[in-house]
């Protein structure tokens, strides 16, 4: 099983229907399964909008998550690196993937210290609801890199 945690709903109908496509379709190959945790509130100062949303967050893991989470100064895979990678996480009988991605001001330093692994989608800042979008291509490309079907192109 794939468990993708996040903060807060798609603002942009957009963003729900791209996630909602690419969470079909990773699940046609591993159960798949996302959570989201409601948004602080938003007159709540920055730190405790992190602090709220990652208890909430942290509520939602499982003991049998290995948990990665999604910061720009993570680890950050090509593809095909990935793709192994996360087939190594899917082989493993005790755990299971758990990726956990924060909200617009990121992830409190609870969540980051109870990660097994900090991965990056790559240098940039991006908005949270991105982030989310593509990660979930990612983890269909992936599973198609796996399969060796052709989605994936060099």
């Amino acid at each position: 099983m794939i468990r993708l945690l996040s903060v807060g709903k798609f603002k942009a109908d957009w963003w729900k229907r791209a996630a909602e496509d690419y969470g079909s379709r990773i699940a046609r190959f591993a159960p798949f399964e996302e959570k989201l945790a409601p948004d602080g509130a938003a007159a709540l100062p920055p730190e405790k909008r992190m602090q709220v949303e990652g208890e909430r967050l942290l509520a939602l893991l499982e003991p049998r998550d290995w948990v990665i989470v999604l910061d720009e100064r993570g680890r950050s895979y090509a593809s095909e690196a990935f793709a192994r990678h996360l087939a190594r996480l899917l082989d493993d009988p005790g755990g299971r993937p758990c990726f956990v991605v924060g909200g617009a001001w990121g992830l409190s330093p609870a969540v980051k210290a109870i990660a097994r692994e900090t991965m990056s989608l790559g240098p940039m800042t991006l908005p949270h609801e991105l982030a989310r979008v593509v990660l979930l291509e990612q983890l269909y490309r992936a599973m198609t890199i796996l399969r060796g079907m052709p989605y994936h192109h060099e």
